[in-house]
C-alpha cells in the first residue's frame, strides 16, 4: 500500500512534489492546450498560485534528459494517458530570475550574468553527450552568459536539436528596480544598449520555444520588440483556471486526506470550504469567466489544510505570516518614482480600502515610464493580486478586494500609512475592542478611532472626505481579530457601511456584534444636513437589522446598531439605537 501523500506547502518544485510522494493537483491536462496555442507564450499570474510548480512541471514533461523519469514523475497524471508528440523532445534552458537579487544597474547586472552563466555551465554538464568532444568545455571557457548562450545556439542548431526556454519570475528583479531605483534605471535596463534587452534579443532567434511567466506585464511592453502580441495568454478564458485551486480541486484534497486518516474521520469538508471561501477565494482572471467558478489562492488553501491535518483546528489566524508582508507590494506601487503622482496612487487605494472596488480599463501591458498613470496603476493592483475582476460596467471593468485577506493587506497598509501622521496607540486600542467584543461597551473605541482621525485630518487635509473616513475606521476595526469586518455587505437590498461579524467558528464566547452606518457631511454643513444623515442612517439600520442574513450570522449575540456621523473632521453623532431581536425594530436611542 502506498504511503499517505504529504501537503506541499512551500514547496515550489514539480519534481520535488513528485518525489517526495506530496499531493499534487494535476495541472497537465493544458499541456496540449498551451502547445496548441503558440510556440512562445507568456502568462501573468499573482505571487502564491503555483507558477513554479508549473512550469517546473513543464521543465520536465519536455526536457528529453528526464526521458527515463517520465513514468515516474508523470505516473497516476493525465498526461501520461495522453501524451503529445513533444514529451522529451527538447533540450531546455530553465532560468528562475527569482534568484537574482542586484539592487542597482551594476550590481544587478553582475549578478544577472553570474546567475545565467551558471544555469548554462549545468546546461552544459546535463547535455554535453548530445554533442561533440569540446562542448561542455566550449560553453564553461565563455566570460560571459551572452557568449554562452551564442555557442549553446551555435552548436543546437549545427544539430538541429530543438531548444525550450522557461523563465519563471521573469520580471523579478524589475519590480526591485522600479521599487528602489525608478523608472530611469530601469529605461538604461531594458532599452537600447541595456543589458537586458540584448539576452532578449538572443533569446528570440535562439529558442524554438518560450513560456515566461511572472507577476506583472511591464518588463515585456518594455522587452518584446518585434514579438507577436499573442504571446500574452493571461486574460485567454481557456487558462483562466489553470494556476490556482477551483473549489473541486479543494474538495477531492480535503477529502483524500480525510479518507486516508489524515483529517478526523468527521471533519466537515463543505464547513472548511464555507471556512476558507471569503479568506482564500474569489480570484478570476478572465472576462469571460465572470460568471463562472472562481479560484483559490493555493498556498493559502495549503495553509490551513496542514493546521487541520496537524492540530484538528483552522490556523488562529487565517492569513499566513507570509502572506502579510505582501503589503509591502502596496508600499512599492505607492512609491514609485517617489513624489511623482503619488497623491493620485494614494487616493486609488484609499477608495479601494474603504470601496472594496474600482473601475479600471484593463491594460494588459505598458511601458515603465508610464506605470504612474492612473489606469496602468490599477491594473498593477490587479495583475500583483490586490483586485479581481468583478463585473463588467460598461467598457470597463469593476474590480474587488478578492478576499479578507487581501483586504487585511490593504488595511495594514493603510494603518502605516496614516501612523505616520500621528501614531495610534495600539495596545490601548485592543484593550478597548475587548470591552466592545465581550462587554458590549463600544463607546471607547469609537471615540478613539474618531479622536485619531481628527488629529490625522489636522496634519494631511487629503485624508478628509467619505472614502478616507471609511478606510481609516474600517482598518483600525480590522486590528479585531475576533470579527470580520465586512465592508458594504449586502443586506436587505442595501449595503451596510460596517457589519462587525462575530468569527464565531474559532471564538465561540463572543457576546456582541455590530452594524454600523458612518456618515460624513462637509465641514460647512448645516445643523439641518447633520440631522439628515442622522436620520438616513437611522432607516438604513432598521432596514438591515431585519435582515435574515444578520439575524442569522449574529445569532447568540446582542446586536448593536450604532450610527456615527462627522462633520468634516469631526464626529457630531455617536449613538445606539435599540434593537429587539424578537421584533427587529428600531425605537429609542441610547
Amino acid at each position: 500500500m502506498n504511503a499517505v501523500k504529504g501537503i506541499p506547502y512551500g514547496v515550489a518544485r514539480f519534481e520535488d512534489v513528485r518525489n517526495g510522494n506530496l499531493y499534487y493537483v494535476d495541472k497537465t491536462m493544458y499541456l496540449p492546450l498551451l502547445e496548441d496555442t503558440s510556440n512562445y507564450l507568456f502568462l501573468i499570474r499573482p505571487r502564491r498560485f503555483g507558477k513554479s510548480v508549473f512550469v517546473s512541471m513543464m521543465q520536465a514533461y519536455y526536457d528529453v534528459a528526464k526521458a527515463d523519469k517520465f513514468d515516474r514523475l508523470f505516473d497516476g497524471l493525465w498526461i501520461q494517458q495522453h501524451p503529445t508528440p513533444l514529451k522529451n523532445s527538447f533540450q531546455v534552458i530553465y532560468f528562475d530570475f527569482s534568484q537574482i537579487s542586484g539592487r542597482d544597474g551594476q550590481t544587478l547586472e553582475t549578478d544577472f550574468n553570474r546567475y545565467c552563466g551558471q544555469v548554462l555551465d549545468v546546461f552544459a554538464e546535463v547535455y554535453a553527450g548530445y554533442y561533440d568532444a569540446g562542448f561542455e568545455q566550449g560553453v564553461k571557457s565563455a566570460t560571459d552568459a551572452r557568449g554562452k548562450l551564442n555557442y549553446i545556439s551555435l552548436q543546437a542548431h549545427k544539430k538541429a536539436y530543438p531548444l525550450y526556454l522557461i523563465i519563471d519570475e521573469y520580471d523579478n528583479f524589475t519590480n526591485v528596480i522600479l521599487s528602489d531605483g525608478g523608472k530611469d534605471l530601469f529605461r538604461k535596463l531594458t532599452h537600447a544598449s541595456g543589458f537586458y534587452r540584448d539576452y532578449f534579443k538572443i533569446f528570440k532567434a535562439m529558442f524554438s520555444r518560450v513560456f515566461l511567466i511572472g507577476v506583472s506585464p511591464v518588463t515585456l511592453d518594455d522587452l518584446s520588440s518585434g514579438y507577436n502580441i499573442d504571446w500574452n495568454i493571461s486574460q485567454d478564458p481557456r487558462f483562466n483556471d489553470m494556476l490556482g485551486f477551483s473549489e473541486d480541486d479543494v474538495r477531492t484534497m480535503f477529502r483524500y486526506f480525510r479518507d486516508n486518516g489524515k483529517l478526523r474521520a468527521e471533519a466537515d469538508i463543505e464547513a472548511m470550504l464555507a471556512e476558507m471561501r471569503p479568506w482564500y477565494n474569489n480570484y478570476c482572471f478572465a472576462e469571460e469567466c465572470l460568471n463562472e467558478e472562481r479560484i483559490y489562492n493555493c498556498d493559502m488553501v495549503l495553509y490551513y489544510l496542514r493546521s487541520q491535518v496537524l492540530y484538528n483546528r483552522p490556523p488562529k489566524e487565517m492569513v499566513d505570516k507570509n502572506i502579510r508582508t505582501d503589503y509591502k507590494k502596496l508600499k512599492m506601487l505607492a512609491d514609485i518614482d517617489r513624489g511623482n503622482r503619488r497623491e493620485n496612487r494614494m487616493s486609488v487605494i484609499e477608495e479601494i480600502a474603504a470601496t472594496g472596488s474600482v473601475l479600471m480599463n484593463l491594460r494588459t501591458s505598458f511601458p515603465a515610464e508610464y506605470v504612474t498613470d492612473d489606469n496602468n496603476f490599477r491594473s498593477l493592483l490587479y495583475y500583483y493580486g490586490l483586485l479581481t475582476m468583478h463585473k463588467e460596467v460598461g467598457s470597463r471593468i469593476e474590480m474587488v478586494i478578492p478576499n479578507h485577506c487581501v483586504r487585511e493587506q490593504y488595511w495594514f497598509f493603510m494603518r502605516d500609512y496614516f501612523e505616520r501622521s500621528v501614531p495610534m496607540d495600539i495596545i490601548a486600542l485592543q484593550d478597548e475592542m475587548d470591552l466592545m467584543t465581550y462587554k458590549g461597551d463600544w463607546r471607547p473605541l469609537i471615540h478613539r478611532i474618531a479622536e485619531a482621525y481628527k488629529e490625522n485630518s489636522s496634519v494631511r487635509d487629503s485624508i478628509r472626505g467619505e472614502h478616507n473616513l471609511q478606510g481609516f475606521f474600517k482598518a483600525y476595526l480590522a486590528l479585531n481579530s475576533l470579527y470580520l469586518v465586512e465592508p458594504e455587505i449586502e443586506l436587505n437590498y442595501g449595503y451596510s457601511d460596517f457589519l462587525m461579524l462575530p468569527d464565531k467558528a474559532r471564538y465561540a464566547d463572543i457576546a456582541h456584534s455590530y452594524i454600523m452606518e458612518l456618515k460624513y457631511v462637509h465641514p460647512t454643513a448645516t445643523e439641518a444636513e447633520v440631522e439628515a444623515k442622522s436620520r438616513e442612517a437611522d432607516g438604513q439600520l432598521k432596514k438591515y437589522s431585519a435582515d435574515k442574513v444578520v439575524q442569522r450570522l449574529c445569532a447568540g449575540t446582542q446586536l448593536h446598531l450604532l450610527k456615527v456621523v462627522f462633520r468634516g473632521a469631526e464626529m457630531t453623532v455617536c449613538e445606539e439605537l435599540f434593537y429587539n431581536a424578537a421584533s427587529p425594530v428600531l425605537s429609542d436611542r441610547i
